[in-house]
């Protein structure tokens, strides 16, 4: 659910002739950005992808289309080359960036290689970086509703909420901790909310931190052998029988 679109940036203090910041879009993002909005639409490279091969179409692909951050946006160029209808400036956030630098540092430490003729040639030099820290809340703004968020479940702190709606009665209380130490057992990651607030409390709670699946454990539903599963991302609900939740979970 989250897509980085390579928008030409300034290469700041580090220096180099070129430079792409990767941007997701969001109203809420620091940078300003104007692009083509058929950049949105381009195949993202995948596994089919020979990254040993020749990139040059690939790079080609994604660099034709205008994309600028605000530092070196061409408003001559913007007009001339991109459609009325598929103007976007809009903001975003900086999740990675790469650098050109040329022979910038090379000349200067004399680092060379012998080409093929056996000439000795500059090295070209670039460098990459990854926003860690910015993902998570570029992730969150690709994921959310007017509830909270709706981790990813490859991203999520957890896999699982348990929500015991009655805490205190022998019977939900047995069911919420066989519940957990059989998931746990298997690797799920499990969020257990015991605290003693009431059912609507929870949900809202549950809703806000975004955990993947929600399991509903009540007096009603285990008075019938079932459980109530939601599934954060669509809102689905099903319900199953304790052994069934363990093996939809973990299967």
């Amino acid at each position: 659910g989250l897509k980085a679109i390579p928008m030409r940036a300034e290469t700041g203090p580090i220096g180099g002739d070129l430079s792409h910041e990767f941007i997701v879009l969001a109203e809420t993002g620091e940078s300003a950005v104007y692009c083509n909005s058929d950049v949105l639409n381009l195949p993202v490279p995948g596994e089919e992808i020979d990254y040993d091969g020749d990139l040059t179409p690939v790079i080609k692909q994604w660099t034709s289309v205008y994309a600028a951050t605000e530092d070196v946006h061409d408003a001559a160029r913007f007009d001339r080359e991109v459609p009325a209808a598929n103007k976007l400036h809009t903001r975003g956030i900086e999740v990675g960036q790469i650098f050109y630098f040329g022979t910038k540092y090379s000349d200067t430490m004399k680092a060379t290689v012998a080409g093929p003729d056996g000439a000795e040639v500059a090295v070209h030099g670039g460098s990459y970086g990854v926003g860690v820290s910015r993902l998570v809340g570029a992730i969150i703004e690709a994921c959310h509703d007017d509830a909270g968020i709706k981790w990813p479940e490859a991203v999520a702190p957890f896999k699982v909420a348990i929500l015991n709606l009655k805490q205190g009665a022998d019977d939900t209380d047995a069911a919420c901790e066989q519940l957990y130490r059989e998931l746990t057992a298997k690797g799920v990651d499990v969020l257990y909310d015991d605290t003693d607030q009431r059912a609507g409390a929870k949900f809202a709670a549950a809703d806000l931190i975004g955990i993947p699946w929600q399991i509903l454990v009540g007096p009603k539903g285990l008075a019938e052998g079932k459980l109530e599963v939601k599934r954060r991302s669509d809102g689905a609900r099903e319900n199953l029988s304790p052994a069934e939740v363990v093996a939809r979970l973990t299967s």
